[in-house]
């Protein structure tokens, strides 16, 4: 017997108040007949969902693992109304764009406005998250592709690396570092206090500079995590620490200081994620706008601070 939306709902109710009463109330049905459908969900599964001898009642493992499955599937149903909603008041497909933030410094927004000139049937939306998001997102169906900085190991997720970015120092004018002139090595960021973004969710950009400076046998006296880049810069301004940042966005607070990072290791990718598995044409059209955009030779495109691989 296949399971109904209708059952996972009447499942999930249970799960989130871990009392067969207040979920029935929830509900709008009675007690003994919600008990009673669930019974027979165990039965179609084959496995226990709920430890009934406690109080308040608690989920098996297995029914921890299937409230996490219902869940997704449950967002996905929602997922798809809203999408189904969308198409039937406008005759263009929405395609929905996950992008980290500081993606936008360099050309995505160019890229994705010659997207919908080229395809007009587009209705582009975005969606800011981080790499470790899109993945997931990718998975459920709730972006199209994504623009990150990590890469990831998952299977069912195709990565492109578009191009490798320098990273820069950015530290304040009164650092002992400021005073030097040329790219720093990233050994000399030994005992510094570091900043570090985005503090969750991870892995995330945090853990690739941390993971570069130990590599280079650099270890910060202090590392402080922060949400996001702006944030980072601030605490830099004020005196808190140094930052590695990508090299465009080295523009972004003109106060400070910001030095190249001499390794040749020292950088962060732009990463273009979409399904493995999608063989939607869109995705070969952005590829072939990034690939037009970056033979002009744009001026944030700095061929000293950008490695170009081809795709």
């Amino acid at each position: 017997m296949s399971i109904d939306i209708r059952q996972l709902r009447k499942f999930i109710a249970v799960a989130e108040t871990r009392n067969f009463t207040r979920a029935a109330e929830r509900l709008h049905m009675t007690q003994p007949s919600l008990s009673k459908q669930i019974q027979q969900l165990e039965e179609n599964l084959g496995a226990l969902l709920f430890q009934r001898g406690s109080r308040p009642i608690r989920l098996t493992e297995a029914g921890r693992r299937f409230h996490e499955d219902a869940l997704a599937v449950l967002d996905r149903v929602e997922q798809m109304e809203v999408t189904a909603r969308r198409l039937s008041l406008s005759s263009k497909r929405i395609f929905n764009v996950g992008f980290v933030a500081s993606a936008l410094y360099g050309g995505l927004p160019t890229v994705m406005r010659r997207l919908m000139e080229r395809r007009t049937d587009l209705d582009v939306r975005w969606l800011e998250m981080t790499s470790v998001e899109q993945q997931d997102a990718l998975r459920r169906g709730m972006i199209d592709v994504g623009f990150g900085r990590i890469i990831t190991g998952d299977a069912s997720v195709t990565r492109v690396i578009l191009r490798e970015e320098q990273l820069f120092l950015a530290i304040s004018p009164e650092h002992r570092l400021a005073r030097r002139k040329g790219a720093v090595r990233l050994l000399e960021l030994d005992g510094c206090d570091l900043i570090v973004y985005p503090s969750k969710p991870r892995p995330s950009f945090a853990d690739q500079v941390l993971s570069l400076l130990r590599e280079h046998g650099a270890r910060p006296q202090e590392v402080h995590e922060v949400k996001e880049l702006q944030t980072a810069l601030a605490l830099v301004t004020a005196g808190s620490g140094v930052c590695l940042i990508p090299a465009t966005a080295r523009h972004l607070r003109p106060a400070l200081v910001y030095r190249a990072t001499q390794d040749r290791d020292a950088v962060s990718p732009i990463v273009m994620n979409y399904r493995s598995k999608d063989e939607d044409p869109v995705i070969e059209v952005i590829k072939q706008v990034t690939r037009e955009l970056f033979a002009e030779g744009p001026e944030w495109l700095e061929p000293a601070y950008n490695r170009l691989p081809s795709f």
